[in-house]
C-alpha cells in the first residue's frame, strides 16, 4: 500500500524527509504589520526575522483553508496521514478535518487520518518520521493509526527560547516579567501537556538551559535507547549541535535529527529558538 503524508508548514523537514518524496506541506499564512507571507518554499527566514525585531506588534499566523488541505488529497496513494500543529495553537486541524469530509463526499471513502499532532514543529517532523518508520515495516493503514495515535500521546515536546519577545507580544508574558527575564538573562524551559504550553524549569543563561532542558527531558524518558529526538532550531545550527552533543552525552538513543525552522516555527520561537521533542 502507498501512503502519503500531509503536514502543515508547522511541519519542519529534516534532509531524510526532504529527500523522501512523502510529504506535501499546506502553508499558513504569516502577518507582520503590513507584510504578509505565505510559509512555503519561497518563505526567508533572515527577512522575516529582522522584521519581528523591528515591530512591536504580536506576529499573526492564519491556517490553511480546507480547500488547500483538499487540494492536497489528491494523490494516487491509498493511505493519506494529515499532521498538524496543535489544535491549542491553531485551526488548522479543524480545517484538515473539514478538508476530509469534503474530499469523503465528492470522491467516496478513503484512508484518511487527520491528526492533531498536540505539539509543534519537531513534533510534527518526529510523528511523520514515526509514519514513515512503520510502513516500511509493513503495518497496515490501521495498524499504523493506531500505534501512531499511541506514540503521539507518549511524545514529549521542550522548547527554550533565546528572547522572550514572542512571549510578550502574544500576551503570555507581561512587559515587566519580560524586562526583568532579559536583564537578569532567564531563560524559561518549557514544554507541553496535551498541546497547551506550560514551564517546566527556568535558569540564567543559555547554556545552562539548554542542559537544564536535557536534564528534564532524560528524566521523563523511560527508555531513551527506543527514542527517537528531533531537534527543530530557528537560526541557530550551533545551537542545535550543542544540544545533539549534550543529549548524546547522557543517553544513547534511537537516533537523533535535526530540522531547519520553517516560518511558523520562526514565528513562535523566535530568533535562536530550540524545540526538542522525543518519542
Amino acid at each position: 500500500m502507498s501512503y502519503q503524508i500531509v503536514g502543515d508548514s508547522c511541519l519542519d523537514l529534516t534532509e531524510e524527509l526532504k529527500k523522501s518524496g512523502q510529504i506535501r506541506r499546506v502553508p499558513l499564512t504569516l502577518q507582520i504589520d503590513d507584510l504578509t507571507v505565505i510559509d512555503d518554499e519561497s518563505f526567508d527566514q533572515h527577512a522575516f526575522i529582522e522584521k519581528l525585531k523591528k515591530s512591536e506588534n504580536c506576529p499573526k499566523s492564519s491556517c490553511p483553508s480546507p480547500e488547500a488541505f483538499l487540494e492536497s488529497f489528491d494523490c494516487e496513494a491509498d493511505d493519506i496521514f494529515v499532521i498538524t500543529i496543535s489544535s491549542h495553537l491553531s485551526g488548522s486541524y479543524n480545517s484538515a478535518c473539514l478538508a476530509r469530509e469534503l474530499y469523503r463526499e465528492e470522491h467516496g471513502d478513503k484512508n484518511i487520518l487527520v491528526i492533531d499532532s498536540e505539539s509543534a514543529a519537531a513534533g510534527e517532523t518526529n510523528i511523520a518520521l514515526e509514519i514513515a518508520k512503520l510502513y516500511r515495516q509493513g503495518f497496515s493503514f490501521e495498524e499504523v493509526s493506531e500505534r501512531i495515535l499511541k506514540y503521539r500521546d507518549g511524545m514529549k515536546t521542550y522548547f527554550v527560547l533565546d528572547t522572550l519577545e514572542p512571549l510578550r507580544k502574544n500576551g503570555r508574558l507581561s512587559g515587566l516579567k519580560a524586562f526583568l527575564a532579559t536583564t537578569l538573562n532567564v531563560k524559561p524551559i518549557m514544554g507541553a501537556d496535551h498541546g497547551v504550553i506550560i514551564q517546566k524549569s527556568q535558569t540564567r543563561g543559555l547554556s545552562k538551559a539548554l542542559a537544564r532542558m536535557s536534564e528534564i527531558a532524560l528524566s521523563e524518558t523511560v527508555h531513551p535507547e527506543e527514542a527517537r529526538v528531533v531537534i527543530t532550531h530557528v537560526n541557530t545550527s550551533e545551537r542545535a549541535a550543542q544540544l545533539c552533543a549534550q543529549l548524546q552525552k547522557r543517553a544513547q538513543f534511537a537516533g537523533i535529527e535535526v530540522a531547519e525552522a520553517a516560518g511558523v516555527s520562526t514565528m513562535y520561537a523566535g530568533d535562536g529558538g530550540l524545540i526538542l521533542t522525543i518519542g
